[in-house]
């Protein structure tokens, strides 16, 4: 017996010493070795890869807002409650009348990982407040006067969601993505639930890892588009595996068939359309485990058939030898550049283009706003905020580093956080709203002052005409001779 107790004894010490052995890896491991800002703008700094079998993690435990406590706006602005008390609220969608609708939701069950893997990453959810069960829900929040605040609240939808996230509205129809389906139902806002059965318009690959499916509607109701995150960091259990992932789908609406719009996208989230130019921008999230200062998540536009090199390369020629699977023949040589880096294991996740009537005022005028949800695998934590990106006239990201709107998530000493911010929409007052899913609450924003801000001018260009006839110079040269206008060198 007394044998027995030893051999306990040692088991136990044994084990002690393996988990502070791996608390003590895993701080190191997190440990950045260059400031966030290095990791941000138009040209980052791509530090040396440092490859990890296991992930360093810096957890940052949620400890929620008290009473009368609000994040930190930027000078010039204000920010207050619109909405609190809801279940995990993550995705928004502000219709035509203002009401505003929002998913309280979460990652599927089918998402969680298998076996000691998947207890460490439910323990990790758990403490970052991040593991309750989706609540599968859409809920209204109608701001009947206008004063900044949702008096009233009603449950939209709850049947057939499935952790519901992209929604869309346009052409008398709403759009929601379950994790494995986009649904369709004819609509008109005023009413607050959503009725009758859905007509399942694309399914989609189920779970994974990045189990958020968001969509985007074309100006004339006529294309919806869904991104779809990958299943793994890098295509860990084969491409297979991925397939119809990584990736943003188009779908035309009537019919229903659908193509491939853009590939290479580890974890596409927010998506919109530039106002000056009409093109596609969405916010990505990118690949972990090479060390807490890689791959800066980014923020770019999406041109049809747009290639971003996930799972073989990032930021358009820096290849992950992790990687095992072959890679398509030639795809560096047309692999697309980023337009903007976010930073370092930010977490990117919602993003507006300033909209008509806003009331941010002149500071944020022109340029896109960005949640950024926060790091969980660097040291010190980084992201946990609301930045803006400005951009010039033409419609391009100014070479400059993102600006702070909406920060104090985390608390001064960086080991715990109020709350994380998740999406973002305008309420038809023009405030900025933010949706705080751990801490169960919308915010909004606004400069007290500012008026409405008129809609950002598109840029027009002229086209060129095309050419009737092409000519070299050398047979410009031969004909100048034999035509009466082009004569300069015959004598007169």
């Amino acid at each position: 017996m007394r044998s027995f107790f030893i051999k306990l004894a040692v088991g136990i010490a044994v084990l002690i010493v393996a988990v502070a052995g791996y608390v003590a890896y895993s701080q190191y491991a997190a440990t950045s070795k260059l400031p966030l800002a290095d990791t941000e703008g138009r040209d980052p700094k791509l530090g040396k890869a440092d490859p990890q079998t296991i992930p360093g993690v810096r957890l940052v435990e949620t400890q929620g807002w008290a009473d009368g406590e609000t994040p930190i706006a930027a000078k010039g602005l204000a920010v207050s409650r619109f909405a609190e008390k809801l279940d995990h609220p993550r995705t928004m969608l502000t219709l035509p009348n203002g009401d505003v609708l929002v998913a309280e939701t979460n990652a599927p069950a089918k998402s969680a990982m298998d076996g000691v893997t998947g207890m460490v990453a439910g323990w990790m959810m758990k403490k970052v407040g991040a593991g309750v069960p989706s609540p599968n829900k859409i809920v209204l929040l109608r701001d009947e006067d206008g004063d900044g605040k949702a008096e009233k609240r009603f449950d939209f939808r709850t049947d057939d969601m499935d952790s519901p996230s992209g929604m869309a509205f346009g052409d008398g129809r709403i759009y929601i993505a379950n994790h494995d389906a986009v649904l369709a139902w004819t609509f008109e806002p005023g009413p607050t639930k959503l009725v009758g059965k859905p007509r399942r318009i694309m399914n989609l690959p189920e779970a994974g890892q990045h189990w958020m499916r968001n969509l985007l509607l074309s100006d004339d109701g006529k294309h919806l588009y869904v991104a779809v995150g990958s299943a793994t960091n890098i295509a860990d259990g084969g491409m297979e595996a991925e397939a119809g992932r990584a990736a943003i789908w188009e779908i035309d609406t009537d019919t229903g068939r659908r193509r491939q719009f853009a590939a290479g996208m580890r974890n596409p989230n927010g998506l919109g359309w530039s106002p000056w130019t009409g093109e596609m921008w969405a916010t990505v999230q990118e690949r972990d485990m090479l060390s807490p200062d890689l791959v800066p998540d980014y923020f770019t536009n999406v041109p049809v058939g747009a290639q971003y090199g996930w799972p073989w390369v990032y930021w358009k020629n820096v290849f992950d030898d992790r990687v095992r699977w072959d890679m398509q023949t030639y795809m560096i040589e047309y692999t697309r550049k980023p337009e903007y880096a976010m930073g370092a294991h930010v977490g990117v996740l919602g993003m507006v283009f300033p909209a008509a009537g806003n009331r941010m005022g002149a500071a944020f005028a022109n340029g896109a706003f960005i949640a950024r949800h926060g790091s969980w695998n660097r040291n010190p934590a980084v992201g946990y905020d609301v930045v803006y990106v400005g951009f010039d006239a033409h419609g391009n990201p100014l070479d400059a580093k993102p600006v702070p709107v909406l920060t104090g998530f985390l608390t001064a000493d960086g080991k715990h956080t109020h709350g994380r911010p998740t999406w973002l929409a305008w309420d038809k007052t023009g405030g900025l709203l933010v949706s705080d899913d751990t801490a169960g609450i919308i915010w909004r924003v606004a400069a007290p002052d500012a008026k409405p801000a008129a809609a950002i001018r598109p840029v027009v260009t002229a086209h060129l005409k095309p050419l009737k006839e092409i000519k070299t110079p050398e047979e410009r040269a031969m004909i100048g001779g034999f035509k009466p206008e082009d004569d300069r060198l015959l004598p007169q």
